[in-house]
């Protein structure tokens, strides 16, 4: 063994076993690991950076920039709102979220699935009455087995086909990984759904924590050519129960319609009156295609501004709003903000909201332009809450997001164009269409994972230069001589599995890719079948809540302990070895 294969090692082992520790966060202990290679002269200097250009790297920005405009156009939501129900019984939920988050996370990042889908799963499970541990786990096993299936699924798949390139001439394309992963990922889920969740010790799980402020007295307008002309007002219950909304009244040209005017038909300019939290009414606006109290505004808004956001304001004594109505202080006019809604620790509001005076204590909903936030806070002179992560959902840009998407993958899946560029394209065209802020773009990317990445490719590739996955594929060819290719495969897979559920899948896969080539190199076949192992094998990491991402995720939500995982995660993965390997060499051989 040479000096540098001693040093790389120690610094592989001292990488895994503070990344297992977990005292330092994963991207400062890569980033350190590559500073001490390029010291140690084991890194060459010109190539210290180059895994922060690499295409693995930029996927995975790209990836998470396009899944969010993905969210802020609605084409999510155009998905799952129909889908969920609190009354369908949790076998029969399990397996629908689990369906949805496996297809949705075959075509964006998992980890961004998981918390498009969490929200909406803890939701559920609390208006079922039961605890969201139940299915928070199956839900997150759910969208990791369904990111095999495609190249862009899992950064494991996208490290698979960037080493495969480098090393082979040729990556894998998008849909690839689909004959092995998606078998794979069909015989999981069919387990999660069937089986696996009964595994799962029920302890109360962790309940969602009480919302801090009372909901929000708002109003939402029916536009000019709103489908619901003609409805009585009691026929949108069904809706805004699904959405956690509760409809209190309705206002008709400018007056309050007696009681809640349950039988009432609706009419175009009406104005109803509802109470909510931020983002139920956001979600019932949108499922009703419904516009804000102030239409005419909103119009002016959303064509002079880069896409609009809903802030939080809390009301002190002296604001300039205190003690005034919205409509009066001309908030509107002055500073291009609507009122959407006002929290007064649950004291009901019986007047317009914009016509409502504003007391000191009060919490304010407001909408305006991006980037006029802190212009608007200061004006009013209230004091902002922490961010929630509040954005509008832009539903009239739905099927342009969805078109976009489908365009490129359909193009990088043709090899008519390069996937990042393809990736690229489309976050280019999500700000000119105003689907996404270009302000915002950058909010939306994981930097921790891309520094991560950007460490460890380096990292990876002088291992492989210096002859350490050689070394490494030596001992296991030595391990498994004379063995049947499916027992070295089972063996490649096994080992590749037990460093992904302790360690950073994005790490295992930069070690055992190489090592996988270089043991059928030995063998004397095609690299193919050991890459396809590694990339299931490493995506596959059920035991424990520290291996992937979306199981940490999950942990606190769910109310799990550190030794939950396994009861699940050991017979799936078991089922994975089990179905992979024949798909395997059924579909890639050797």
């Amino acid at each position: 063994m040479t000096s540098d294969q001693i040093i790389l090692f120690a610094l592989f082992g001292a990488v895994f076993a503070l990344l297992l520790w977990g005292r330092f966060r994963y991207d400062l202990v890569a980033f350190s690991a590559l500073m001490l290679g390029v010291v140690s002269g084991v890194v060459p200097t010109e190539s210290a950076f180059s895994g922060f250009g690499h295409p693995a790297t930029l996927v995975v920005a790209l990836v998470l920039i396009v899944s969010a405009g993905l969210v802020r156009s609605g084409a999510v939501f155009l998905i799952t709102r129909t889908l969920v129900d609190s009354a369908r019984g949790l076998g029969r939920h399990i397996a629908l979220m689990g369906a949805v988050g496996a297809l949705l996370s075959a075509f964006m990042n998992n980890v961004a699935a998981l918390a498009l889908l969490m929200p909406v799963d803890i939701q559920t499970a609390r208006k079922a009455g039961r605890a969201p541990g139940l299915s928070l786990m199956p839900l997150s096993f759910a969208t990791i087995l369904g990111g095999m299936a495609t190249l862009i699924g899992t950064p494991p798949n996208i490290i698979i086909a960037s080493i495969r390139h480098d090393t082979l001439g040729e990556p894998f394309h998008m849909f690839d990984f689909a004959p092995v992963g998606a078998t794979a990922a069909l015989a999981g889920l069919v387990f999660v759904a069937l089986i696996g969740w009964r595994l799962i010790p029920d302890r109360g799980g962790a309940q969602e924590p009480e919302a801090t402020f009372a909901p929000y007295i708002a109003e939402l307008t029916l536009p000019e050519d709103t489908p619901h002309e003609g409805k009585r007002l009691a026929e949108l219950d069904t809706e805004a129960e699904r959405a956690d909304v509760a409809i209190l009244g309705l206002v008709r040209n400018g007056k309050r319609r007696y009681g809640r005017a349950a039988n009432a038909v609706l009419r175009a300019g009406d104005t109803l009156v509802l109470e909510a939290a931020p983002a139920a009414l956001d979600e019932f606006r949108s499922a009703l295609g419904l516009a804000f109290s102030d239409a005419e505004r909103q119009e002016q808004l959303t064509a002079a501004g880069e896409g609009l956001e809903v802030i939080e304001l809390v009301v002190p004594e002296g604001a300039r709003i205190a003690g005034r109505t919205a409509q009066g202080l001309g908030l509107a006019w002055r500073q291009n903000a609507i009122l959407m809604g006002i929290s007064r620790e649950g004291r009901p509001i019986r007047d317009q909201v914009r016509k409502t005076e504003v007391h000191p204590g009060d919490i304010l909903l407001l909408l305006c332009p991006t980037g006029r936030t802190a212009d608007v806070t200061d004006w009013i002179g209230g004091l902002p809450l922490a961010q929630r992560g509040l954005s509008v959902t832009a539903d009239d840009k739905t099927w342009t997001a969805i078109s976009l998407f489908a365009a490129a993958v359909a193009a990088a899946s043709l090899g008519l164009i390069y996937l990042p560029v393809a990736l690229g394209l489309v976050v280019i065209a999500y700000v000119l269409a105003r689907i996404l802020p270009i302000a915002d773009i950058y909010n939306h990317v994981e930097w921790p994972v891309v520094v991560l990445l950007g460490s460890m490719i380096p990292l990876g590739a002088a291992l492989e230069t210096s002859g350490g996955t050689e070394l490494i594929a030596g001992a296991l060819v030595t391990l498994t001589a004379g063995l049947p290719a499916w027992v070295v495969l089972t063996v490649l897979m096994l080992v590749t599995m037990t460093l992904s559920d302790v360690l950073n899948n994005t790490a295992t896969t930069i070690v055992a890719a190489p090592v996988g080539i270089q043991m059928a190199q030995t063998l004397g076949v095609s690299p193919d079948p050991f890459l396809m192992a590694v990339a299931v094998a490493a995506s596959s990491a059920f035991l424990t809540p520290i291996g992937h991402k979306n199981n940490t995720l999950i942990l606190g939500p769910g109310g799990y302990r550190f030794g939950d995982y396994w009861r699940m995660g050991l017979p799936l993965e078991a089922l994975i070895v089990a179905v992979s390997i024949p798909a395997i060499l059924l579909f890639w051989p050797l």
